[in-house]
C-alpha cells in the first residue's frame, strides 16, 4: 500500500493505494455484500435509498450507513454524548460495466460541527494484472473548532487509516468467502441482475 498525506490549516487529506487479488467482476459484486463481517462491527446497518441505471448504461447507488462513532474524553466537551450516537455516512457509487470501474463518494452527514470526512474511491482493473483489482482511495479530514481543529483531524485521520484496513481485510474475508459454492450462486445472481439491467438499457438507448 502506497499512501501520501498533505498538510493545511483547516484539512488534512490522505491518498492510497490497495491491491485485492480478485478480479474486478468479483469485486463489484461482493461490493454489495460487505457487511456483515468480522472486521466491520463498527458498521450498524446500511440501506438503499436511491437506485437507477442511466441512459448510458451505468448503475447509480445512494446508500445510508449508520456506524458507531466512540470519541476520544477530550473531544466529549465539544460535543457531549457524541459517543451514544452513531454516525450517518451517505454513500453515492456508479458502477460502469463497460469501462469496468467502480466509483464511490462517501461522507458524513451529522457530527459535522465536530468533523468532516469525506471520501472518495475508485475500483479499477489492475493494469497490470487483470485477475486482480486496483484500488485509489482518497479522503479528506476537517475540523473548524477553535484552537483544537488541528487535533481533531489528526484524530479523524488516524481512525480513517485504521478503518481502511479493517475494509481491506473485510473485503478480502468477503471475497475468500464468494469463492463457495454459494458465494458463485450470488455472483450469477448479481452479474445477470447488472446484466440485464444494463440490456435493457442499451435496448431503450438504440429507440
Amino acid at each position: 500500500m502506497y499512501s501520501y498525506l498533505q498538510h493545511s490549516s483547516n484539512m488534512k487529506s490522505y491518498s492510497c493505494f490497495n491491491i485485492l487479488k480478485s478480479s474486478w467482476d468479483h469485486v463489484s459484486s461482493a461490493f454489495w455484500q460487505r457487511y456483515p463481517n468480522p472486521y466491520s462491527k463498527h458498521v450498524l446497518s446500511e440501506d438503499v435509498l436511491e437506485r437507477e441505471v442511466t441512459t448510458d448504461c451505468k448503475l447509480r447507488t445512494r446508500r445510508l450507513l449508520s456506524k458507531t462513532s466512540r470519541l476520544p474524553r477530550w473531544a466529549e466537551r465539544f460535543f457531549p454524548g457524541g459517543s451514544l450516537r452513531p454516525a450517518y455516512i451517505v454513500e453515492d457509487s456508479v458502477v460502469d460495466p463497460h469501462r469496468r470501474t467502480l466509483m464511490t463518494h462517501t461522507w458524513n452527514v451529522n457530527h459535522v460541527r465536530l468533523m468532516v470526512v469525506e471520501e472518495k474511491c475508485e475500483y479499477m482493473v489492475h493494469p497490470d494484472n487483470c485477475a486482480w483489482t486496483l484500488v485509489y482511495r482518497q479522503a479528506w479530514i476537517s475540523s473548524n473548532i477553535f484552537g483544537f481543529s488541528r487535533a481533531i483531524q489528526e484524530f479523524g485521520l488516524a481512525r480513517f487509516k485504521s478503518n481502511v484496513t479493517k475494509t481491506v481485510k473485510g473485503f478480502e474475508y468477503i471475497l475468500s468467502s464468494l469463492h463457495g459454492e454459494f458465494g458463485v450462486m450470488l455472483r450469477i445472481f448479481y452479474a445477470d441482475r447488472l446484466m440485464l439491467q444494463t440490456s435493457a438499457c442499451e435496448s431503450t438507448s438504440r429507440k
